[in-house]
């Protein structure tokens, strides 16, 4: 282990980058370019640090640690060298900061403050390139962009998708889809993990505040909202808390702002797992298309019409839980309470930017829900109307698509959703619950994850991954024979949804990992925890849908994939 010197004191560290050995010993130096677990390229030139003996700074990102090093982080050559590179940053660069939807968390505007940039010392460069607002998630302005390249590499290296990249040279470069087109015309599959690795406002989630306050004013509309299970364990860290359940404090912040209702899309997750469970037992039955894949993830469901069209039958014709709730929202909930499904407003908040899409999906028939918010914009929201998470007091989301089981609750992380769906696939085979409901080989925020469950006489091989890297290596084996899986998850984002494109964020996954406990403490705590023992779960079915897979459901809950044109 080396034995170096950093800032005049004396330190073993272990082998890897000056980087490294900084974060190990509790330093750190700015950074805009560097993503974690990715190869360092050094291209904001921020992280630079002075070593005794090299002529030049060098970055810390990417030059290996030696034995015997003294290295200066905060000398005043390095100080004069960042703050010089800020301020190139800066001629460049808007001065919008005032109506920016980044202000609170832009980290090149952290940075200016941190290192007293208080002038435009460079002659000013104003690119006027257009804003790309083609995407039904995403919105892409140019104009912010610093080149830092980590929308790219995650794009490109994580999620293996390369809708964009570097286009020109020189002065004239731009991060773009190939030809210049736009997003909405590319590959895009608008997962939004470009919007979470951004240091600025160059990419953002496509604004639904606006819509959600003007349907909140109009009397003729009945405004109803749910959120999604990973939002709860988040939207708190945007108030100061983190890894803390708030479901109870948004319920009832939601309230306040006005909506007529609110409903837990846990409650539809619970749905979703009588479904597409009964749909997997279904095809063991029947000889059916298997691998059976889940469809709840829109991005993943994108990602495969883009690149593997031959794999859409595989996936499960079951609608997402968003989807699901917002189609008994406008039929089941409408005819009950004896309102025109015509005046409900059905708004969603969800971890991800995918789902902004996905509702406009033609496939989905009519608008099953008419805005997505992600975690942010609700927290924003909340913000708005003054509302602290820290002081209200806890209210119960309205039935009956408030009662969920701990099962449902779970979709927010990688592997959730199979573990609900194996604990209500099993009863459907055998009649009785599995004695151990926690499967410990699909936790946790490992890409790939396996297990086998035996039921009956039958061997059922199981795969979960997250994260659309993952997913490729996954698809490929499994075309290749490398791989025999009966049921897959995937999730579109590393993690899963409490990492979604939406959620706060968390740049070293410290947050996301207290997402994730919090969701399994729940799980280990509450007492209803298989879908199929949800007493409304069993009361829609009795009263409205009939049985899983029936008429009734495959109407209003099951949908079709076909490879398609984009939509604009």
């Amino acid at each position: 282990m080396p034995a170096v010197t950093i800032n005049n004191q004396a330190y073993t560290v272990k082998d890897g980058t000056i980087l490294d050995a900084l974060k190990e010993v509790g330093l750190s130096v700015p950074t805009l370019c560097n993503v974690k677990d990715l190869t360092p390229t050094g291209a904001c030139r921020l992280c630079l640090v002075e070593v005794e003996g090299m002529p030049g700074l060098v970055t810390s990102c990417s030059f290996p640690i030696k034995d015997g090093m003294k290295i200066q982080t905060h000398s005043p050559r390095v100080m004069a060298a960042r703050k010089t590179t800020l301020e190139l940053l800066l001629s460049s660069h808007p001065n919008d900061c005032l109506y920016c939807q980044r202000n609170h968390d832009c980290r090149l505007k952290d940075l200016v403050e941190e290192y007293g940039v208080e002038r435009q010392s460079f002659p000013r460069h104003d690119r006027n390139l257009p804003v790309d607002d083609s995407s039904p998630s995403l919105v892409r302005d140019p104009n912010k962009c610093i080149l830092c390249g980590r929308c790219v590499r995650v794009c490109e290296e994580i999620q293996t998708v390369s809708a964009i990249d570097f286009v020109h040279r020189g002065a004239q470069t731009v991060v773009s889809p190939a030809f210049q087109q736009t997003l909405g015309a590319s590959s895009c599959i608008n997962c939004g993990q470009c919007v979470a690795a951004c240091p600025t406002g160059a990419l953002r989630e496509k604004d639904g505040i606006e819509k959600v306050v003007s349907a909140l004013q109009d009397p003729r509309k009945h405004v109803v909202i749910q959120h999604a299970p990973s939002v709860s364990v988040a939207i708190a860290e945007e108030f100061g808390i983190v890894g803390e359940d708030v479901d109870g404090q948004m319920t009832a912040a939601l309230r306040q702002i006005g909506f007529a209702k609110v409903f837990d899309t846990s409650f539809s997750a619970d749905l979703t797992i009588m479904e597409e469970a009964s749909e997997f037992v279904e095809r063991v039955k029947s000889n059916g298309v298997l691998p059976m894949f889940t469809s709840c993830s829109p991005g993943w469901v994108k990602f495969l019409e883009e690149f593997y069209p031959e794999f859409i039958p595989n996936l499960s014709s079951a609608k997402s839980p968003q989807q699901m709730l917002g189609a008994v929202i406008k039929s089941y909930y409408a005819e009950k309470n004896n309102i025109d499904p015509k005046t409900i407003y059905s708004v969603a908040v969800m971890p991800c930017t995918a789902k902004k899409f996905e509702c406009q999906r033609p496939e989905m028939g009519l608008p099953d829900i008419d805005v997505v918010l992600t975690t942010r914009e609700l927290a924003k929201l909340f913000k708005r109307y003054k509302l602290d998470l820290n002081k209200l007091t806890p209210s119960a989301a309205d039935t009956p698509f408030g009662d969920r089981s701990t099962a449902g609750k779970l979709f927010g992380a990688s592997g959730g959703v199979m573990e609900a769906a194996l604990r209500s696939a099993y009863y459907f085979l055998t009649g009785t619950n599995l004695k151990e409901l926690k499967f410990e080989a699909l936790r946790g925020l490992e890409g790939v994850k396996k297990a086998s469950v035996k039921v009956n006489d039958l061997e059922v091989k199981v795969a979960v991954v997250s994260g659309l890297g993952n997913a490729r290596k996954m698809l490929d084996a499994i075309k290749e024979g490398k791989e025999v899986i009966h049921f897959m998850e995937v999730m579109t984002c590393p993690g899963g949804c409490i990492n979604g494109g939406g959620q706060p964020i968390d740049l070293d996954k410290v947050a996301v990992k207290k997402r994730m406990q919090k969701l399994y403490q729940i799980d280990a705590e509450e007492k209803l925890r298989l879908c199929h023992e949800n007493p409304s779960i069993k009361r829609i079915y009795d009263e409205y849908l009939g049985k899983p897979l029936g008429h009734k459901s495959h109407e209003l809950l099951h949908t079709h994939y076909t490879k398609r044109d984009v939509i604009k």
